[in-house]
Formats: structure tokens, C-alpha cells, sequence
């Protein structure tokens, strides 16, 4: 790939999901790409660019998009952020929500890639259903890729990804055994609403959230976007939501929307939570 095409690609990445490639990721292009070019019975990626730069065929840019931005996953990943919702964030957000008069509460994973993160947090509900103390909770779980959520959806893992941060306990327990892979439960499945979604674009459709998931996402961002997607996130959020980033990322110097929960690596709250508290989340408007 020459350096011409590789600069149009980064430009055109950018523009389309916020993903930032440095120059020395040339080989990632390549490793990604060379499937998409396969699939689309081109011979090779000077052509693939090409094709990409004319518009000419849709289907093969979103494609191209969805294979540049697809990132791994894994259940319980850092489990940090899971115990911290089960026993810190989760009591807070219920018992404003109870004493506000509100029947459910709202949880967001965004960027949810193949499904691990949303599955996670309905298993915990599951496990610890005293939580939500007759309160119900509706799951988002939203990303760019449509081949990814179509994955997500079906909740079918290899034994690798089964294995992979999940207890044995919970496998036995919420998966059933097709042929050499797994697939999550229904009433596991059932909990989560899956919906394709843009960060960098308007997310009002959504309505508000009390916890937002959007972990290992920003680290493919620059400083610009970064405060664009938070700022969008902080809309989407009631004023005492709480908000999980990844371990390597920080609102420090990116947006003041947001403050640290004080003990909590990697938990933040709304930059004027204190000022209003309990308000009652607004339901989402389904769609299909």
C-alpha cells in the first residue's frame, strides 16, 4: 500500500468512525483488509482503496469501516469494573431511582463489540437479583458494526471466548453447549436490546441512562474526538449516572464534564451530580 492511499484510508476512518491508525499500522491495514478485498472479489488493496475512494459500492465501505473498527472482547474483562457496579454503583443508582419514584433503571454498553460486556452485566443482575430491589433494568447495547451485533445477537462463542475471564459456574449455569461452540442462554440473551450506533453521531434516540459502559473505546481516538464522543455520552447520561472508562483512559485534560467517584479506578460521575440528585431516567423509545 502506498503512502498516498494509507493517508486517504486514515482520513477516511477518522471521518467515519473516529478511529485514529498512526503510521506505523500499516500492517494492521494490510491484515484486516486483504479478507474484505477476498470477500468482495477484488484483486488486491490498491484496487480495494480505489473502489473505497469512488463510493462506487456501499456494501464494501461499510465493510471496510466495520473491519478497521471491530475490536476483541472478553466476560468480566478487568472484573474490576463489574464488582464495582454490583456493590458501589448499582445500590447508589437504585436507591435514588426508588426514592424518585422510578420503576427501571437504564445501563449502556457501548461499543459493546461482540456481545461479553452487556452478557456480563445481565449475569450479575442474574446472580444478584436482590440489586435492583424490584426494579427492572433495561440493557443498551450499542456499536458501529452490523456484523458484530448480528454476533452479538446470536450469542454464540468459540470455546476459547467461552473460557476466556468467564467462571466455570456461570458457563454451566447460563450457556448451553452447540456442536464445539456456546451460546448464551435466552433469558441472558433476552435482557439485552441491541442497536446500531455511531459515537460521533446523535445518539438522542437513545434517551437517558443511569450507567454507561464505553470501556477501551477512546484509546483509538484523538484528544479532539475523544471530548466529542464525552460530551455526547454526558448528554445521554441523567446528571447522577455514573460513567465506566477503560483502565488506560482518563477524562483528565479531555473533558470537564465528568469528575472521578472518589476510591473507584475508572468510575466517573457528572461534573454536577451533586447539584441534582434522583432524577428519574427517561424511558428509551424502541425501535426495531
Amino acid at each position: 500500500m502506498n503512502q498516498n492511499d494509507f493517508d486517504f484510508l486514515r482520513k477516511y476512518l477518522k471521518d467515519q468512525s473516529g478511529l485514529v491508525l498512526s503510521q506505523d499500522k500499516v500492517y494492521l491495514v494490510e491484515s484486516r483488509l486483504v479478507p474484505v478485498a477476498r470477500k468482495h472479489d477484488i484483486a488486491d488493496l490498491d484496487a480495494l482503496i480505489a473502489a473505497v475512494r469512488s463510493k462506487a459500492r456501499p456494501e464494501l465501505n461499510i465493510d471496510v469501516v466495520e473491519a478497521m473498527t471491530t475490536n476483541e472482547s472478553f466476560f468480566f474483562r478487568d472484573i474490576k469494573p463489574f464488582e464495582s457496579l454490583r456493590d458501589v454503583v448499582l445500590p447508589k443508582v437504585v436507591e435514588a431511582r426508588r426514592a424518585a419514584g422510578a420503576r427501571t433503571i437504564r445501563i449502556w454498553s457501548a461499543a459493546c463489540s461482540s456481545g461479553q460486556e452487556p452478557y456480563t452485566i445481565g449475569m450479575l443482575l442474574k446472580e444478584n437479583p436482590q440489586l435492583l430491589q424490584g426494579l427492572s433494568c433495561e440493557i443498551v447495547a450499542t456499536d458501529l458494526s452490523l456484523e458484530i451485533l448480528a454476533k452479538a445477537k446470536e450469542g454464540i462463542y468459540s470455546q476459547f471466548e467461552a473460557q476466556r475471564g468467564l467462571p466455570i459456574q456461570l458457563l454451566i449455569k447460563y450457556f448451553k453447549q452447540v456442536g464445539e461452540h456456546w451460546q448464551v442462554a435466552p433469558e441472558i440473551r433476552s435482557m439485552v436490546n441491541y442497536q446500531q450506533a455511531n459515537l460521533l453521531a446523535d445518539l438522542s434516540r437513545f434517551g437517558r441512562f443511569d450507567v454507561v459502559y464505553c470501556r477501551n473505546v477512546l484509546i483509538y481516538f484523538d484528544n479532539e474526538t475523544k471530548g466529542d464522543v464525552l460530551g455526547r455520552i454526558r448528554r445521554q447520561m441523567a446528571d447522577d449516572a455514573f460513567l465506566y472508562l477503560g483502565g488506560a483512559e482518563s477524562v483528565l485534560g479531555i473533558s470537564d464534564a465528568f469528575a472521578t467517584l472518589p476510591g473507584q479506578r475508572g468510575v466517573y460521575i457528572c461534573a454536577d451530580a451533586n447539584a441534582k440528585r434522583a432524577m428519574p431516567a427517561a424511558p428509551l423509545a424502541r425501535t426495531a
